[in-house]
């Protein structure tokens, strides 16, 4: 069974397998990392870790974990700003060997409620516009396409999901 847990450096090595299933970069939207951070070290990662809780005011990440295994990421971004105009206010990632099997569709779901519980009315989700798969999850949270954009030259799906 799935759950959502606050990141924790507890989770390292796990963390660190998911990171290497995607592969090197800046990994899949949902775990907030940055190219500057260092996950390598149990210190970089902690350091990783403590950055973001530190953002919990103003961005809410969870791991999605099986049997302390990290299948994947959510974050649900609190204001409207320019960041999230561009990448919406959930962005998530599942790894490449646990898709398919509804966890997506479940952590997106609980974290609607999360969303509703902080007073939003409605969020912007965002997704490639060749991912079939995100977009279908998505539609199937109440997602309604907005339009088809152009981000430095990808285009992208963006949906909005009613709250009330």
């Amino acid at each position: 069974m799935p759950e959502l847990i606050a990141p924790t450096s507890r989770l390292h090595a796990a963390w660190l397998d998911v990171r290497d299933e995607w592969g090197p970069g800046v990994h899949e939207d949902g775990f907030g990392l940055m190219p500057e951070d260092e996950v390598e070290s149990p210190t970089g990662f902690a350091a990783w870790v403590a950055r973001l809780a530190d953002e919990a005011g103003s961005c809410m990440y969870r791991w999605i974990v099986e049997d302390d295994l990290v299948v994947g990421g959510i974050a649900l971004r609190h204001e409207f700003d320019d960041f999230v105009s561009w990448a919406g206010h959930i962005g998530y990632g599942i790894r490449p060997s646990a898709r398919r099997r509804g966890l997506a569709n479940w952590a997106l779901g609980q974290i609607l409620d999360e969303a509703r519980a902080i007073g939003l009315d409605q969020v912007l989700v965002v997704c490639e516009a060749d991912n079939v798969a995100s977009a279908r999850t998505i539609e199937s949270r109440g997602g309604v396409h907005e339009y088809l954009e152009y981000a430095e030259n990808d285009p992208v799906r963006r949906y909005w999901i009613s709250l009330a």
